[in-house]
């Protein structure tokens, strides 16, 4: 089979540049559109090396990849859902475009990639809040104990926190605006008194550091914004001490990650009895129905609620 040519592989990086402009139009944040085009670079390294077109690409194809990125990049069974992911959003738009007929990947992830086979349990890891209170309890850095804090009791996103300037916390009434993302409806998030304590002790602290910037969380080394890498270690390596997270494992109940604080924020509000309503607002989940628009929470109800249905950890 003739190898692909330096204008095919030209016009297919552009096809992935115009696609990355479709996903922002779609509102698709910059993370999720840098993850995308990650994979799909990886799939067209691939094609390049079998000669393999990618209007031509088949079944036969998707399983070689597969089989590459399994034992050839030995990756885990969570980052292979995402490249197939970013394969069914790229192929979709390519038949939007006329270039392909169809999206071939759609099939393909249903027959191989469906999370419950082969014993794959999709539930995330929920630890009790003595569990959560023994997390952050181990947690002596004061700036990593106030990230760990802050996550399980707001049930903000790694982003959302990441994002977060000094500026933005009100400490009259204990709540935080959040910077605008298309994923969040409601901006506004509530902290209670547990949360205050260990927000000030990192304060003090980082005001000792002396960092040129608004971020709330800063690298001990760069005294920059703390970036996706350090926040995702600054949680896992506590996480993994006390027994949590086992990186080995290929279920994901094993493993405990900074997106566990948002599943444990909701479940354990459901569980004390809070209104679904109210938790939705307080996650900033999209307004699923017209109708949601015009139905508004009062902000003094909904902070008087957290505060009456948030768990206390001890710290």
């Amino acid at each position: 089979m003739e190898r692909l040519t330096l204008k095919l592989v030209q016009d297919l990086g552009q096809f992935i540049e115009n696609f990355c402009m479709d996903c922002k139009l779609k509102g698709m944040t910059n993370e999720s559109i840098r993850r995308y085009k990650s994979s799909l670079l990886i799939f067209v390294g691939f094609l390049l090396t079998k000669g393999v077109d990618v209007d031509i690409a088949d079944t036969h194809t998707l399983k070689d990849f597969l089989q590459h990125i399994l034992y050839e990049r030995n990756v885990k069974h969570k980052t292979v859902e995402n490249y197939f992911s970013a394969l069914s959003a790229f192929y979709d738009y390519l038949a939007f475009e006329g270039v392909v007929s169809a999206n071939i990947v759609l099939p393909f992830r249903k027959r191989y990639l469906r999370r419950y086979k082969d014993g794959y349990d999709p539930e995330r890891k929920l630890l009790s809040v003595e569990e959560m209170g023994r997390l952050v309890g181990s947690i002596m850095d004061p700036r990593d104990k106030a990230v760990a804090v802050l996550f399980a009791k707001t049930g903000i996103r790694r982003g959302e926190l990441l994002k977060l300037d000094i500026d933005d916390i009100n400490w009259e009434d204990h709540s935080i605006i959040l910077k605008p993302t298309p994923k969040r409806s409601n901006r506004v998030i509530f902290f209670d008194d547990e949360c205050a304590v260990v927000l000030r002790r990192w304060l003090r602290v980082r005001e000792k550091l002396n960092p040129r910037t608004k971020a709330l969380f800063v690298s001990y080394q760069s005294l920059n914004r703390l970036d996706r890498n350090g926040l995702y270690t600054a949680i896992v390596k506590y996480a993994k001490r006390l027994g949590f997270h086992n990186p080995e494992s290929p279920r994901l109940e094993d493993h405990f990650g900074p997106h566990c604080f948002r599943h444990w924020f909701t479940t354990w509000l459901l569980r004390n009895g809070m209104p679904r309503e109210y938790v939705k607002e307080l996650r900033g989940d999209k307004r699923g129905e017209a109708i949601d628009i015009y139905h508004h929470i009062d902000k003094q109800e909904l902070r008087k609620a957290y505060l009456a249905y948030v768990p206390k950890l001890g710290v």
